[in-house]
């Protein structure tokens, strides 16, 4: 079976949830045999990754523009390339679904998230993530949401069925502290963050919370350093304070350090789709603390700490009864067996593998 994958912006990344989706699913895919071809942002000469086929798609380098322009380039190219199913991946890119679909090319969607409900998108670009949404709503062969909630919110507001299929993860693997000694950092001697540094993931509170809680422990932030005011204004918050470390956007070895040794792991997101951060941390037994909002205690059950969402003085004090306690999770094993039974990539490929069938 031949299938595109367009709306991420690289391959192989792990820069953002659904590169990372991308990148494992292609990968898993093209090893039982599939035929895969990832459509990455700007100009790639035809190769072959990890059994993958790389194209690029042309676009333009001028703010949000460069998506919009991407997934129509990449969505022409495919058009001719005899596809047997074009799977788009969150609702920005869906907008150019209709084109395949009025040609009787086979589309899957994938919502990864509402993304319109992100603060950081100005009018215009909120109205086109809802015409992608709508477009994938009304023309995709089949939709795959990651949460019970959102299944609801496409049914309720476009009378649509859609499949769940709640992302997966490759399990973190514990290892010591080496690469990032370069911080200064220790085991269990810091908290940390790891993920997109945007409004919405909820850093302005995490970095006041952790400025009002007395603690020896650094807070680590680890995420691409954009050029963005946000970016700007959060470090200005954290320069009173040398034990905030920025270390940039991290993997492979890195990661997993960071994930392994860390006295707590703090996602203090307004939204999210179903956060692959947070199943990574838990993976490899890291103590969690979330946000209250359904998606992260979905996952997380009774297996870490919760605060109220948006709440600094909530944060605060979650902060400081997680951080009184024992670092060394008392429930580490059971927490390892739950991620692995629930967020197994062996269980969703098989879903995935069916719903292409049914869509054939």
């Amino acid at each position: 079976m031949k299938i595109a994958m367009i709306g991420h912006k690289d391959f192989p990344s792990r820069s953002g949830g659904v590169e990372t989706v991308v990148l494992e699913l292609s990968s898993f895919l093209a090893r039982d045999g599939y035929d895969i071809t990832v459509y990455n942002r700007g100009k790639h000469k035809k190769d072959k990754v990890m059994g993958v086929t790389r194209r690029g798609s042309p676009t333009l380098r001028s703010g949000g523009s460069d998506a919009v322009i991407a997934s129509f380039t990449a969505t022409f190219d495919a058009i001719f390339r005899r596809y047997d199913i074009i799977h788009y991946h969150a609702i920005g890119p869906s907008a150019a679904l209709f084109i395949p679909h009025f040609l009787r090319i086979k589309t899957v969607a994938t919502i990864h998230g509402l993304d319109w409900q992100r603060n950081k998108w100005g009018k215009f670009a909120s109205w086109y993530l809802k015409l992608g949404e709508k477009t994938a709503a009304k023309y995709a062969d089949e939709v795959i949401v990651l949460s019970e909630d959102v299944q609801k919110y496409f049914l309720e507001k476009y009378g649509r069925k859609t499949t769940l299929i709640k992302n997966a993860i490759t399990p973190v693997e514990e290892v010591e502290i080496e690469e990032c000694k370069k911080f200064g950092l220790e085991k269990y001697g810091y908290i940390l963050y790891l993920g997109r540094l945007t409004p919405e993931k909820g850093l302005r509170e995490l970095i006041e919370a952790y400025l009002k809680t007395e603690t020896d422990k650094k807070l680590v932030i680890a995420g691409e350093l954009e050029d963005t005011d946000f970016v700007r204004e959060i470090k200005e918050m954290a320069s009173s304070s040398e034990n905030i470390i920025f270390t940039g956007f991290v993997s492979g070895r890195m990661m997993n350090e960071l994930y392994s040794n860390a006295s707590l792991f703090v996602l203090p997101s307004h939204i999210e789709g179903l956060a692959l951060t947070l199943l990574e941390a838990m993976s490899c037994g890291t103590r969690c603390l979330v946000s209250d909002i359904r998606e992260n205690t979905d996952v997380l059950k009774d297996f870490g700490y919760v605060f109220k969402v948006k709440d600094v003085e909530s944060l605060t004090e979650a902060l400081k009864k997680a951080l009184s306690e024992p670092p060394e999770n008392k429930f580490k094993d059971e927490q390892k067996e739950y991620i692995l039974k629930n967020y197994s990539y062996d269980d969703a490929v098989e879903k995935y593998k069916k719903l292409y069938d049914e869509v054939i």
